[in-house]
Order: structure tokens, then C-alpha cells, then sequence
């Protein structure tokens, strides 16, 4: 999705001050062909996604002769709740969507999926990842006459469909995505079939699965599991899968390129008891916790992971090292938005409203505090004074990440560079900053050990690891062509 940057920036208040110390990702993808409570099950669907967008939803079914469409702001159990809604959802095949995004524009026109009457019929989209040249590409289509509606690259998509000159549909959009740049997962939909998309380098996640006689596509496999679909496979890296009522077909309609899967999905955005390319990703925080205890031993009396994303990590990190594991860090997972614009004096209890020290388990020991990634470094602050008020003896704080030195441009709100606290500080620097006795990444190498590599090829990396090396696999056209170069989140907001 592309927003205008004269807009201003969505989100503040506690909230914000609570979240944004995180990558988010930025939306999931759902869609099922041959079900007749199809849209049922894409709601049920997008509720096992809903950690991948929690700013809007919606879905679009298909009944044989019209769109039926419900989209809004909210979670996906406030949007789809109600059986009426889902009733004027009817159809045998329907896609949806989940949304998050911290800047742009916050409005049901930015809600996907998208729908357009093309000269060969309706036609649906949704998206997940981010085009890297939608602006270019939206300049040129907008000279050309064409009239936006949304602030969204996946608007641009739709365009050059509308556009193209190809006699059939998924030849004008084999057309449309070879003309794109980025990292992308489309489900789309039209009145004979529903088409599924993975971006030539597979950056962003997209699987199969089937239930009865009936095909799904989804983010992830958690999504399978909500409405027991059974796991096909993952979707290759550049296929074009068509369902339709014939059934699953696959076509190859880019080069050949190399496969770079996001490894932060592994590391942080990937639901614990999700499946990615065969890897179970709890398996693999836990392999990434162990390699971390490996590389950077410390004595002490306790792991304790910051929750929720740190917990598998600490799992690994505790067996390996042979120290205890404890709980010692509770989350309350009831904070929502309560406060938007809160009076400072309750601002100021900042990390508290979300996580509380369980004294018991920190008083008087030694403490490893194991967490996903340090983005800015102001929740670990938080974190670290409240572990220390809570009596510990020492403070060490392991990442089952490397340092995260470089924004993402393929889907993932980051901030901007200079932002990013490893962009600016080495690790002992970071350390002090953030007040711990010691501070220690997991390496790069270390990190591929634990997916099972040798360590990281720097001639052919397996993953896209460009937030901690800096090296983009994908061309960056926005970004080079920008009079006022910042991180492309705030230039595009992505689907």
C-alpha cells in the first residue's frame, strides 16, 4: 500500500509509546475457492493472522454473479462478529485481508481488498509486502490519466491490469507484476477464479492448503489450522497458483531468481505454530536460542524471556546453558488502546500498563533477559529498570537477533535509520544505553547455523537479511529516485 507523504503520521498516545519499539509486519492475506460458507472461513482465517495487521480487515466473496464486500477499521473479531454481516457475505470463494500501518492515511478507502470493474469483469485484490517502485509507476499511470481512488500501491497493480493490452485476465496481470518491483503475496479474485502470487524471490510468505474439496491459500499455516485445512505446501518463490473449478494450477510467470525468504519472519513475525518452508518457527527461536547461548555465555541464576516473542528463544537459550527458566516478566495482554492521549503522570508508568516484574523469580539473582530484536532500544530500557527494581543482582540482555541496523523496504515498518539504535551505537555503547552489566547479539553466521546453514554465503545468502546487513537483493527505485531519501514506510505505506 502507498500513502501520501504530505499526510501526517497515524498513532499516538501510550500505545505507541508501548508498540512502536517493534518491526511490525504489515498485513496478512487470506483466500478459499470451491466452500459455501467460503466467507466464514476467510474471517476465521483472518483471526489466526491478526498478529500480522491490527488496524483494519475485510473480505470479499463471490456468488456466482456478484461481489459481496465488508471491510472497516478494527481487529477482525469486532469487523466479522456478527452473523449478519457474514451473511451478506455470500459466496463459494472469497479473499481477505488484514491491515497494519503506523503512517499514512487511516481510512476505509485504504482497506483491502481492493475491487475494480475491469473491461473483463470484477476483479479483487489483496496484498501483503511492499512495491519499491509504486511511486514511479503511479507517476507515470497518473500522467497517463489514470484516477486514483486509494493511497495504496496495490492500487497501482490494478492499473496496470486495467491497462494492459493482454487478451486474457491472468495474462494482464502476468503483465501488471512483471512490470513491479518489491516484495509481495497477492490473493486476487475474479468471477472464475481466485489467483494466488509469491514475488519472484519468495521474500514474503504465501501457502497452500486444501479443505475437502475446497483450496485455501493463506500468510501462514496458522491460518490452515484455525478452520482444519490440511497443509499442501508453501507457494514457490515467483509461482502464480490459479484455483479454479477445475482446480489448482501452477504457472512460472517470471525468471528464474534467487529464493530470499524474510529471515525476520523466523526471528519475530511468524506465529510460533506456524510451518515456513518446512521449518516449524518454534523449532527454529528455540535452535536460535541455543546458538545465542552458545556464542555468549554468562553466568547466572535465571533466563527470562520479555514476552510474548522472546519466549521460545529463552526456551533454547535456557537448555542449552543449563540455567533455569522462569516466567519472570508477566504481560498483560488486555492494554489495547485504552489510552489514546493519556494525562502524562499515567504516560510516565509507560511499560508497567503492558509487563510486570514477577518479583519472585528476579529477587536477588542473576538475571539473562532473552528478547526478539532492539529496535530503538526505549522498551528495553523500561524492561531492564523494572527487572532491577525488582531486585536483581545483575541484568545481561541476550538478542536472538543480530544488530538491526537497517531499515526494511519489502513490508515491514521500521523507522528510519538513524533511528534504529544499532545504526548509531556498537554493542557496548547500546549496552550502557539501555543500562544492563552486559549486552550480546546473536551473530549472522550464528544465526544461519541455527536455520541450519554452515553460516551465512556472503556470495548467495539464503534469506533476505538486508535489515542487518544492508545488502537489498531487491532494486530500491522510490527510494533512489527520492528528492528527500528516508525510509520508505513513511513514502509508502505498505500492504
Amino acid at each position: 500500500m502507498t500513502t501520501n507523504p504530505l499526510l501526517p503520521a497515524q498513532g499516538s498516545g501510550l500505545d505507541q509509546d508501548l508498540d512502536d519499539d517493534k518491526f511490525h509486519e504489515e498485513c496478512g492475506v487470506f483466500g478459499i475457492y470451491g466452500h459455501e460458507d467460503a466467507a466464514a472461513h476467510t474471517a476465521l482465517g483472518l483471526h489466526a493472522l491478526q498478529h500480522r495487521g491490527q488496524e483494519a480487515a475485510g473480505i470479499v466473496a463471490f456468488d456466482g454473479a456478484h461481489f459481496n464486500a465488508h471491510r472497516d477499521l478494527g481487529h477482525v473479531g469486532d469487523i466479522f462478529s456478527s452473523s449478519e454481516v457474514i451473511a451478506r457475505l455470500a459466496g463459494h470463494a472469497a479473499i481477505g485481508h488484514n491491515r497494519y500501518s503506523t503512517t499514512g492515511e487511516t481510512a476505509l478507502r485504504n482497506v483491502q481488498p481492493l475491487f475494480a470493474d475491469l473491461s473483463c469483469g470484477g476483479f479483487t485484490l489483496a496484498h501483503n509486502g511492499n512495491l519499491t517502485n509504486a511511486r514511479e509507476l503511479r507517476r507515470v499511470l497518473v500522467e497517463k490519466g489514470a484516477i486514483f481512488q486509494s493511497t495504496m500501491d496495490t492500487e497501482v497493480i490494478i492499473h496496470l491490469i486495467a491497462t494492459s493490452e493482454a487478451a486474457s485476465l491472468i495474462d494482464r496481470m502476468t503483465s501488471a507484476l512483471r512490470q513491479i518491483e518489491g516484495a509481495y503475496s497477492l490473493v486476487a479474485m475474479t468471477e472464475n477464479c481466485l489467483i494466488a502470487v509469491r514475488d519472484p524471490m519468495g521474500v514474503r510468505p504465501l501457502v497452500l492448503g486444501r479443505l475437502g474439496t475446497a483450496n485455501v491459500v493463506a500468510s501462514e499455516t496458522c491460518a490452515l489450522d484455525i478452520i482444519g485445512a490440511e497443509f499442501v505446501r508453501d507457494v514457490e518463490a515467483g509461482e502464480m497458483i490459479v484455483l479454479d473449478e477445475s482446480g489448482v494450477h501452477s504457472l512460472r510467470p517470471f525468471p528464474p531468481a534467487p529464493r530470499r525468504p524474510c529471515i525476520f519472519e523466523y526471528i519475530y513475525f511468524a506465529r510460533p505454530d506456524s510451518l515456513m518452508e518446512g521449518t516449524s518457527i518454534y523449532e527454529a527461536r528455540k535452535r536460535i536460542g541455543a546458538e545465542l547461548a552458545q556464542e555468549s555465555a554468562v553466568a547466572a541464576e535465571v533466563v527470562i524471556p520479555v514476552p510474548d516473542s522472546g519466549v521460545p528463544a529463552a526456551i533454547g537459550y535456557a537448555e542449552q546453558s543449563q540455567i533455569p527458566f522462569e516466567l519472570g516478566i508477566i504481560r498483560n495482554h488486555y492494554v489495547g488502546r485504552t489510552f489514546i492521549e493519556p494525562a502524562q503522570q499515567i504516560r510516565n508508568l509507560g511499560v508497567r500498563l503492558k509487563h510486570n516484574a514477577n518479583r519472585n523469580s528476579i529477587e536477588g539473582k542473576r538475571v539473562i533477559l532473552v528478547d526478539d530484536s532492539i529496535v530503538r532500544g526505549t522498551t528495553s530500557i523500561k524492561i531492564v529498570e523494572m527487572v532491577r527494581a525488582a531486585g536483581a543482582q545483575e541484568v545481561h540482555m541476550r538478542i536472538a537477533a543480530p544488530p538491526t541496523a537497517h531499515s526494511c523496504f519489502y513490508g515491514i515498518d521500521t523507522p528510519e535509520k538513524q533511528e534504529l539504535l544499532a545504526s548509531s551505537m556498537d554493542v557496548a555503547a547500546m549496552a550502557g544505553h539501555i543500562g544492563v552489566d552486559s549486552l550480546a547479539f546473536i551473530t549472522i553466521d550464528g544465526l544461519y547455523r541455527a536455520m541450519g546453514e554452515s553460516g551465512r554465503d556472503a556470495d548467495a545468502p539464503k534469506y533476505c537479511d538486508a535489515c542487518f546487513t544492508g545488502e537489498y537483493p531487491i532494486r530500491l527505485t522510490d527510494f533512489e529516485h527520492s528528492e528527500a531519501p528516508a525510509q520508505l514506510s513513511l513514502l509508502a505505506e505498505r500492504a
